[in-house]
């Protein structure tokens, strides 16, 4: 970081310091959700959520060929193939828009084409099949298999058009990532077991009971399933890797560490000082929110206090349009850790959001983040991230629109 930067981040802070106004009882509690949500962050989802993320981060970068990478993922390889693995690849991982940064960043930094990895960054907490069968039991069926079906969509929309967009960039990009690669020193079963290994211990330290008996059988022995996939990790190490591998292994994880977490921390401050948790208050008041996203514009109304005539007549016009948005918009700069954007829908619901607003929230929210979105601009930079968002934002209002007239 420049000594320019640095200089104005401290200015910022001292700004913010001094002209607070903490003796607000508002402020007061939007600062103390900022750091209860960060606690709760670190609490539920740094050690069994995140870390497992950054080794298997790690590892691709270090054991990944980058012949497969560019053969399945890279901006030439077969678009069938690519988008379909992506677009399906969250129904293995139950992460949030967080965890799956450090895997999006791996496999794009090792030559993924810009379309598969932005469809994988969006699918991957957008399809978790956990998140959805639970969508379908406490929020309907049809909201359940809505949001299934939108998110591998849109992960293949979005893919698809920010190929397009950046289609120049990826070509010039593309020469820089094909260089000489070594033979590699395993054989493609050994890699699959490892990695398969990894990916097991992160879903299952993250399993969640259910409404589900099958789930629920799990839970209950879901940290003996853990701790035997990581007995079996050691022994896998042990035998087919060497201690120079595991050094640039655990060398690489590190660094995605350091890349990440400090972005990610500043988000969920931001985030809860804002919106707090599901249930607090905190900056923004929560009837705010539920007035803009109601299946009527009647509690707009009466909020703003819009006499009856033609203002009123537009507002109703435009009401599909405008919760949609604001839902999708909403929820891409909140924070959803996994599973937790089910309850919270529900109690908006329950409060009067339309159906269609709650689709847009579903596809929008879980997929992408403000602490989020700070780390992805670190990896794509702002003009790709910015658009990025966009279409994140654009298609969850599209499909929430549709949803609504068709269900309404």
């Amino acid at each position: 970081m420049s000594d320019r930067k640095k200089f104005i981040y401290i200015v910022l802070a001292f700004v913010a310091a001094y002209f607070i106004p903490l003796e607000h009882t508002r402020i007061q509690g939007a600062v103390f959700e900022s750091f209860a949500m960060l606690q709760e962050y670190a609490r539920q989802h740094v050690l069994f959520c995140l870390v497992p993320a950054f080794f298997i981060a790690g590892g691709i970068a270090v054991f990944v060929s980058q012949a497969s990478v560019i053969k399945y993922f890279g901006a030439a390889a077969n678009r069938v193939l690519a988008y379909g693995v992506a677009s399906v690849s969250g129904s293995v991982l139950a992460v949030c828009s967080c965890t799956i940064l450090p895997l999006f960043t791996g496999i794009y930094q090792r030559g993924a084409g810009i379309g598969p990895a932005t469809a994988f960054l969006y699918s991957g907490p957008a399809i978790n099949v956990l998140a959805i069968i639970l969508t379908a039991r406490v929020l309907g069926l049809k909201m359940g298999i809505a949001r299934g079906l939108g998110a591998v969509v849109l992960s293949i929309v979005i893919g698809i058009l920010m190929a397009a967009i950046f289609r120049r960039h990826e070509e010039e990009r593309l020469p820089d990532i094909q260089m000489a690669i070594p033979e590699p020193k395993r054989a493609l079963w050994q890699d699959i077991i490892y990695f398969g290994l990894m990916v097991a211990f992160l879903i299952f330290a993250t399993w969640a009971p259910g409404t589900v008996a099958f789930w629920n059988v799990v839970y209950a022995v879901k940290w003996s399933l853990a701790i035997g996939a990581l007995v079996l990790l050691a022994l896998v190490l042990w035998r087919w890797f060497d201690k120079d591998e595991i050094k640039d292994w655990v060398r690489e994880t590190y660094g995605f560490a350091l890349l990440i977490m400090p972005l990610l921390f500043g988000g969920v401050l931001v985030a809860g000082f804002l919106l707090g948790r599901p249930g607090h208050e905190a900056l923004i008041p929560s009837q705010y929110v539920e007035a803009v996203v109601g299946a009527s514009p009647q509690a707009f109304v009466h909020l703003t206090g819009i006499v009856p005539g033609a203002a009123q007549d537009s507002i109703a016009l435009l009401w599909p349009l405008w919760t949609n948005f604001f839902a999708a918009i909403s929820g891409a700069f909140m924070y959803f850790a996994t599973l937790t954007e089910v309850p919270i829908l529900q109690g908006l619901m329950g409060a009067g959001m339309g159906e269609g607003p709650a689709l847009s929230l579903l596809l929008a929210g879980p997929a992408v983040s403000l602490p989020s979105m700070l780390v992805i601009n670190s990896v794509l930079g702002p003009k790709k991230t910015a658009t990025y968002v966009v279409l994140v934002i654009c298609s969850s209002t599209l499909a929430g629109m549709l949803y609504g007239y068709i269900f309404a």
